[in-house]
């Protein structure tokens, strides 16, 4: 097993834990209150957490089969996005919690067996275990910090962040591409304080564009749970600044992003 696999497991697996302390913070009166996503509710998160980690469960797990019914959907996967989430808003809470959980020690079993090389579909390229485990990640934690929000939970950052992180600069591209846009062919150097106090950094020293800050703060922003006027980061040159007004380290739709002052 490569130490990279075997690191994203292990990270992975402790970010579900992660997102169950959150999960356990959940009064039962409180799994209706809105989120700072507009129009998503405590179980609206978890039902799409559910909803995605069965999925690709089932990507790792019987690929054929998913195969066939991604091809099915026609490239338009918002219905069955829109099914999951229906669904998921039916079951009790603590049936939906099993649902994911299931969903999630699936996933990671699946993954642990498969061999050098295996590839898991998905609904666009095929992804290797460990991105699928980065994508997994990023998500879990995502929709864990709309939860945390909502019930006022402080969670520790780790140093699990660079596995966003580093998704996040990934996708700097894509922030572009989603919109219809073109990338700017314009490096931007990236230094980012982790959590332990090491510095992460990515691209040249000496590229005119920064950002710099905190991992956290930068892991907010890229995942579209705060906006950048509303961290610490220092965002310096004019792509760095457009950068940070649209990045969105997901796929999907554009996100809108979250408003100035909207989560305190």
């Amino acid at each position: 097993m490569s130490n990279l696999k075997a690191e994203l497991q292990t990270d992975l697996a402790a970010e579900y834990d992660d997102l169950e302390s959150a999960l356990d913070a959940v009064g039962s009166a409180q799994w209706d209150t809105a989120t700072p996503a507009e129009g998503w509710a405590i179980i609206d998160q978890l039902a799409h957490l559910a909803w995605s980690e069965t999925v690709a469960a089932q990507a790792a797990l019987d690929p054929e089969s998913f195969v066939r019914w991604r091809d099915a959907q026609q490239g338009d996967f918002e219905p069955a996005v829109q099914a999951g989430l229906d669904e998921g808003r039916r079951l009790p809470p603590a049936d939906l919690r099993t649902r994911w959980r299931d969903a999630s020690r699936s996933l990671l079993t699946a993954i642990d067996a498969m061999s050098p090389g295996a590839r898991i579909p998905w609904f666009g390229p095929s992804m290797s275990p460990a991105s699928m485990m980065s994508a997994r990640l990023m998500e879990t934690w995502a929709h864990g910090q709309d939860i945390a929000d909502t019930v006022k939970l402080d969670r520790r950052p780790t140093t699990r962040l660079r596995h966003i992180a580093h998704l996040g600069v990934a996708t700097r591209g894509w922030s572009y591409q989603v919109r219809n846009r073109q990338a700017p062919d314009h490096e931007i150097y990236v230094a980012l304080r982790a959590p332990d106090g090491d510095l992460w950094t990515w691209a040249s020293h000496d590229a005119p564009d920064r950002i710099s800050g905190d991992a956290l703060d930068f892991c907010l922003v890229v995942t579209q749970r705060r906006h950048v006027l509303d961290t610490s980061l220092r965002c310096e040159g004019r792509f760095a600044v457009e950068w940070m007004a649209i990045a969105q380290a997901y796929a999907g739709a554009p996100g809108p992003g979250r408003p100035r002052g909207s989560v305190g």
